[in-house]
């Protein structure tokens, strides 16, 4: 049976083999998990409406694709770019620190890695989407005009050819080529683009001895092991606040004073933007057991951290990422982690202490 005869039974089906890669490249267009399930589901009931008008000519998966990023570039008329704390402000000193939300659009958000990378066999390819979903290359996608946005993830991601790429935004092979060369030029001249690049897929042993480090560190709350396995320059961001930290004298500061009811924490290995992830529980002096706290997305390079990122909207990212929302007992399962902010409750007013 051909793809333009396909019956109406089977149809859902052979959409829904295309749903996690679909998700993957609206995510990367759109640098948001939930506006990604949107569109992907607003590109599953448009293929729906419209499947009586396919024709074959092209396959179902670049059919799809084409809805997808019509759906995407309408999202992005509205000219939002998400962006980490550092693309927006510069570091904090601790003695400064001032706890400021954004609103939630304002942001690049967390993704499990189960929701947009799809199951292949080919190690090296399994490898660069895994760097394409990582923090700093989101964050440097976020830089790009939309239809160059589009053109360097359909190129480059997802290796199509340039006549393919001209068919689905219906231009020229000389104007796909034109963009890609623009988008590369942008991504070369921001320092970011490729900061997490060293973690390798999968983590090699060094690396696996690392985080079992930093989660003794973390979890015992020992400043000293924790400062051993920072880079200097380590960055923290806690979206959504602004704020953002570097070093390890302010980043180990803020978590003896303002981050202090962190101490005792859980952590559970979460597998978040293609790197190492923990979902952080703190404890619960209410209810007993622990609470969300943060989902956590670690960085790392030259046998270092270099970058923890805490996403404090626990209401939202738990149960993206499928996680309880209480962890029972003294003993609640935890072997992995990373240490995060104090509760919610106290940040804003312990900030104004520092201040």
């Amino acid at each position: 049976m051909s793809e333009g005869t396909a019956t109406t039974a089977d149809l859902d089906v052979r959409l829904e083999q295309h749903r996690v890669e679909l998700t993957g490249y609206c995510y990367r267009m759109l640098g948001s998990s939930f506006e990604a399930e949107d569109a992907v589901q607003d590109t599953m009931v448009r293929a729906w409406r419209g499947y009586a008008t396919f024709e074959g000519r092209s396959s179902m998966r670049s059919w799809l694709y084409r809805i997808a990023t019509n759906v995407c570039l309408d999202m992005l008329n509205a000219g939002n770019r998400r962006a980490r704390p550092m693309d927006l402000t510069g570091p904090s000193p601790l003695a400064q620190a001032a706890l400021i939300p954004r609103p939630d659009n304002t942001w690049l958000e967390p993704m499990p890695d189960g929701r947009v990378l799809p199951t292949t066999s080919d190690p090296a390819e399994a490898a660069v989407a895994k760097e394409s979903v990582r923090l700093a290359f989101m964050a440097a996608l976020q830089q790009l005009p939309p239809k160059q946005r589009a053109v360097l993830i359909l190129r480059e991601v997802l290796a199509w050819r340039a006549s393919e790429v001209a068919e689905l935004l219906g231009t020229s092979v000389a104007s796909v080529n034109s963009a890609l060369q623009r988008a590369r030029a942008t991504l070369a001249e921001n320092d970011g683009a490729g900061a997490d690049a060293a973690t390798s897929d999968p983590l090699d042993e060094e690396q696996q001895k690392l985080l079992e480090r930093y989660v003794a560190a973390f979890e015992g709350y020992d400043m000293r092991a924790l400062t051993a396995l920072l880079h200097e320059d380590a960055v923290m961001t806690m979206p959504p606040f602004d704020l953002w930290l570097r070093g390890t004298d302010d980043i180990t500061g803020f978590m003896t004073t303002l981050g202090a009811a962190c101490a005792d924490s859980r952590l559970i290995p979460v597998e978040v933007n293609g790197l190492p992830g923990f979902a952080q529980y703190k404890p619960d002096e209410e209810a007993g057991g622990h609470t969300p706290w943060s989902v956590q997305v670690l960085e790392i390079s030259k046998g270092r951290i270099s970058g923890f990122h805490f996403f404090l909207d626990t209401a939202r990212w738990f149960p993206l990422f499928g996680l309880p929302l209480h962890l029972d007992g003294p003993e609640a399962p935890g072997p992995r982690g990373e240490a995060g902010p104090v509760a919610v409750a106290g940040l804003e007013a312990e900030a104004d202490e520092v201040e």
